[in-house]
């Protein structure tokens, strides 16, 4: 058991970080020329996932309050709520419908459009920590 925390668990969460990184430039290669070509659709892909992580962290962090626990927990609760766990979408959509497929330029914007605006949340929570 020391051998897979110590060695094994290491060694795959630096594969995994290298395997995420190598496929979004895989898909990058690929989708990139459709983020320029139609905006309009990226646009509304984007706006689609804004209003869900909005609606699913607010729903989580409401919820939080009104169930009276504390920031620690209320405030992770609602960030991993709000997230889509695009790793995971990347990984399925690019198996079953293709590298090439709309699917897979929905996670690519995905990517694009979650991560700045997880990172506004976490600040959001931060202000609102002294209110808890």
């Amino acid at each position: 058991m020391e051998w897979f925390n110590t060695r094994l668990v290491p060694a795959l969460g630096k594969l995994s970080i290298i395997a995420l990184l190598v496929t979004l430039i895989v898909l990058f290669t690929f989708q990139g020329y459709l983020i320029i070509e139609l905006p309009a659709i990226i646009g509304m892909i984007s706006l689609g996932i804004l209003v869900n992580i909005l609606v699913v962290f607010g729903a989580t962090y409401i919820a939080g309050r009104v169930m009276r626990l504390s920031y620690e927990d209320a405030s992770p609760a609602a960030i991993i709520a709000g997230s889509n766990h695009f790793e995971v979408a990347i990984a399925v959509a690019t198996t079953i419908f293709g590298i090439t497929s709309g699917a897979a330029l929905a996670t690519v914007v995905g990517v694009l459009t979650e991560v700045p605006f997880m990172l506004i949340l976490v600040q959001l929570c931060k202000a609102t920590k002294g209110t808890w």
